[in-house]
């Protein structure tokens, strides 16, 4: 007779995505979503006979809260408890969200790992924070290995591309990051790991690492790429499986591989037309590529995101963006064109040269015109972030420009907060840069606009046409949530009075 195998009774792996600390751009995206990165993980772990595997993305749960209104972790493991707890620590900001965690975690002898950029430009800080093993580089290479050496209480010092406290000492098990050596060889993502989450946008990719320089970017490493057949045979699978309609591609930069890009965007719109929604992030630069635009276009790209960073030539340079101001305008609206548009930009950059940077008004009219003038459906305007692993942490080292941890924490890191010391200005006229520009660009006319649409929809349905109709309500709608999200994060800040102390140090 044979003996039936109840998984249930298998040691359960909880992988988490840690909450944003603020209110910010990301809260509304966040709650659709999740990050791709510990869904591929958990899902190269699902494959191991005898675990069972769980992801929990603080960010979209609709489970059990506590009086925070975070996820109640307490709930959580009582119902279901986890002997091994894997963090995403790809952002900054969620840091000592993670060390909360991990010390609750600790206290329930459950062992824990972390992987993700910090974690990997700060192994023993992570560490010291009641984590047992940091991941340097791809998960997937070695999640396996670290389950069966705890299911088999052998030693992890022969599991390579790791550092974890041996006799109170830090032990790198290094010399290089781990690297998938074939991106074609990753399963599909298995979204069905994540628990009390709604999935309406499905994260995927197939491109790793970046060829640019960017002096405020911590990414690094040669670019690897799958196929276009693989992330083609993704897209088929979600839809099939889960009936996926919208995907947000994840690459940094969609035209690294243009032969590969070009051909996956073909394989979509003979197989779908443009039936599917793609988001995208990209470079400027691909305005000058009529035939990707038009693929594009065609295979249901409707969004791209765009580092545009800043329209000042002086903070280009500095960013090393490998572009100037000259052309920016015009590739915009190109872009404005084909798709509906989402700047990046980064305001306040510190200038290689102090004595030549400008006033906080030069700064604000520089961005208002521009702003003005490519006429953008959303943008996100964020200060510069010292990440750590980046040229520019490096360089306001040298300085002696970045505040310490104990006055501006890794909370604070996630662009709304100054974390540096400006050229130019103090850091309240620092903060305001950013807020001003936000709230010029998501201002309270929304509410007078969108009610004016209303009246004129059939007038401007014969004059213009749907698209363009509907294009403006949109933007109109994005407006006025943007509006009450700054009047939150606002009022947030004024009660914590942040910005006081920091002057006042």
């Amino acid at each position: 007779m044979i003996e039936t195998i109840n998984k249930n009774d298998w040691p359960l792996v909880r992988f988490i995505v840690a909450a944003h600390p603020e209110i910010n751009i990301f809260t509304r995206q966040a709650k659709k979503t999740t990050a791709l990165g510990p869904v591929m993980v958990a899902t190269v772990a699902n494959k191991l006979w005898g675990w069972r595997v769980e992801v929990i993305d603080e960010n979209n749960f609709k489970g059990p809260r506590d009086k925070q209104g975070l996820p109640d972790h307490f709930v959580l493991q009582k119902e279901n408890p986890a002997q091994v707890v894997g963090f995403y620590c790809g952002l900054t900001s969620t840091m000592e969200r993670v060390w909360e965690l991990a010390e609750f975690y600790h206290r329930e002898k459950v062992f824990t790992i972390a992987g993700g950029w910090h974690a990997h430009y700060c192994p023993e800080e992570t560490l010291k924070h009641n984590i047992d093993v940091v991941v340097h580089g791809d998960g997937e290479p070695v999640i396996q290995q670290i389950l069966n050496v705890l299911r088999e209480g052998s030693s992890l010092e022969n599991i390579p591309g790791i550092s974890f406290l041996k006799e109170g000492q830090v032990k790198n098990n290094l010399p290089e990051m781990l690297e998938v050596s074939d991106l074609n060889d990753l399963p599909f993502p298995d979204f069905g790991l994540l628990e009390y989450a709604k999935m309406k946008m499905y994260p995927i990719g197939r491109v790793r690492g970046c060829g640019m320089n960017c002096e405020f970017c911590s990414v690094k490493g040669k670019p690897r790429w799958a196929s276009a057949q693989h992330l083609f045979n993704t897209v088929k699978w979600l839809v099939e499986t889960r009936r996926a309609y919208h995907f947000f591609i994840v690459d940094d930069r969609l035209e690294e591989d243009l032969d590969g890009t070009i051909e996956f965007f073909r394989l979509i719109s003979e197989k779908y037309g443009s039936w599917l929604y793609f988001t995208v992030q990209t470079r400027l630069e691909i305005a000058k590529n009529t035939e990707l635009l038009e693929i594009m276009k065609k295979a249901g790209v409707r969004t791209v995101c765009i580092g545009v960073e800043s329209p000042i030539d002086g903070d280009l340079r500095a960013m090393h963006k490998g572009y100037l101001s000259s052309h920016m305008l015009e590739w915009v609206k190109i872009l404005r064109r084909y798709f509906r548009t989402h700047l990046m930009f980064i305001v306040g950059y510190p200038s290689m040269e102090r004595q030549k940077a400008i006033s906080p008004k030069e700064i604000i009219r520089c961005f208002t015109r521009f702003i003005r003038k490519a006429y953008p459906d959303t943008v996100q305007i964020l200060l510069p972030v010292p990440i750590v692993g980046s040229d520019l942490r490096r360089r306001l080292e040298k300085e002696g420009r970045i505040f310490a941890l104990d006055l501006v924490s890794w909370s604070k890191y996630d662009g709304s907060y100054p974390c540096f010391k400006p050229d130019n200005m103090s850091v309240g006229e620092f903060q305001e840069v950013g807020v001003k520009l936000m709230s010029r660009f998501y201002n309270p006319w929304s509410f007078v606009r969108i009610p004016l649409r209303i009246v004129a929809f059939l007038f401007d349905l014969c004059i213009r046409g749907w698209g363009d109709w509907c294009r403006g309500w949109k933007r109109d709608i994005t407006q006025c949530g943007g509006h009450f999200l700054i009047r939150r994060w606002r009022k947030r800040q004024e009660k914590d009075k942040f910005i006081k102390r920091l002057e006042k140090y």
